[in-house]
């Protein structure tokens, strides 16, 4: 597709911060060019302090581009007033919510507040809206709460709510699974992969769910370490070596045939591992993290059979003198321990 069709895009964008006393423009990405289509999930990617929440203020018009433009629908960002942004893009950054004695149906009706004003009230739409955007977010059993009195899960929830009922083409985040635990980091990815795929709304979210991302992402925006954002479909990232590049670093490695990162350098000698898929994966993780190398031809002292029948699991080693049979995979680190 092209910028024109794009909800928002970028030309030729420097962000960063402007200068201030003596001192320069801070640049910390430029040349972005990337574009953000309706009914995508895209996942904005980056090591620490590459510039993720800044493209994210910068595209939702909160923060002044340092050069190149935004565009919103094919026109430039600067040139919409405050309220017609509003009525475009929503934003659910990570400021936390200060404010008591405000129901959670309360907050999020004021998403109606780029239609109705500060202190408008609701119309039958607006109300609508409001309910749509609450059965979509799942919250329907909380509404009459002090948002101050749910968890963090729950506040999350209620922002994605807040936004859609904003009713925008574009909804923008960042990092809206920080400090969930898993089942909530995970509903969260599915609620808003529902949401772009069946209303068609163009999502953007910066995270640092690396695995997550790579799962749930129609294309991902990666900002290397030297200022420069490459997007592509998560697979192609990975097989072409540059999600791998975005995200070296001397302790771990990034293993493309799992879409995973390993934690330890081996250190103990190499380990044949064949078998059935499932065992087979879950083993290859903890012989990894026993230090071990695990090999996919033949050829090595030690050979590892992983197999799985019904739901009962059997585990061999075999080397060139003998052969023992497992139940666990706890059992089967414990032998290799005493080799």
């Amino acid at each position: 597709m092209s910028k024109q069709s794009s909800i928002i895009s970028t030309n030729e964008l420097d962000i960063g911060f402007p200068p201030k006393g003596r001192k320069s423009a801070t640049v910390v990405a430029s040349d972005i060019n990337v574009a953000l289509q309706g009914g995508q999930v895209v996942c904005l990617l980056g090591p620490n302090g590459s510039g993720k929440s800044t493209l994210i203020r910068t595209l939702a018009g909160l923060h002044y581009p340092l050069d190149g433009e935004v565009l919103l629908n094919g026109k430039q960002l600067n040139k919409f007033g405050v309220k017609t942004i509003a009525q475009k893009v929503s934003t659910v950054l990570t400021d936390r919510i200060t404010i008591g004695n405000i129901s959670v149906y309360e907050l999020v009706a004021f998403g109606r507040s780029p239609y109705t004003g500060w202190f408008g009230s609701l119309n039958k739409k607006d109300e609508e809206i409001v309910e749509w955007a609450i059965a979509s977010a799942g919250i329907e059993q909380f509404v009459d709460r002090d948002v101050l009195h749910l968890s963090d899960g729950e506040r999350q929830k209620v922002m994605i709510a807040r936004a859609l009922a904003q009713d925008t083409s574009a909804v923008l985040l960042d990092e809206p699974t920080a400090h969930l635990d898993l089942p909530n980091r995970v509903e969260i990815i599915r609620l808003l992969r529902k949401l772009a795929h069946h209303t068609k709304k163009g999502i953007l979210l910066s995270t640092h769910e690396l695995d997550l991302a790579l799962k749930a992402a129609d294309t991902l925006w990666l900002i290397s370490r030297d200022g420069k954002v490459i997007t592509g479909t998560p697979e192609d990232l990975v097989l072409d070596g540059t999600f791998e590049a975005v995200f070296e670093k001397d302790s771990f490695d990034f293993d493309r045939s799992t879409g995973s990162f390993t934690l330890h350098n081996p250190d103990k000698e190499p380990i044949y591992l064949t078998g059935d898929a499932v065992p087979v994966f879950w083993t290859r993780r903890a012989l990894e993290r026993e230090g071990y190398e695990v090999v996919e031809k033949n050829g090595t002292s030690l050979k590892v059979e992983a197999h799985s029948k019904q739901e009962t699991f059997l585990w061999k080693i075999i080397s060139e003198k003998e052969e023992h049979s497992y139940s666990s995979i706890k059992d089967l680190l414990g032998a290799l321990r005493k080799n």
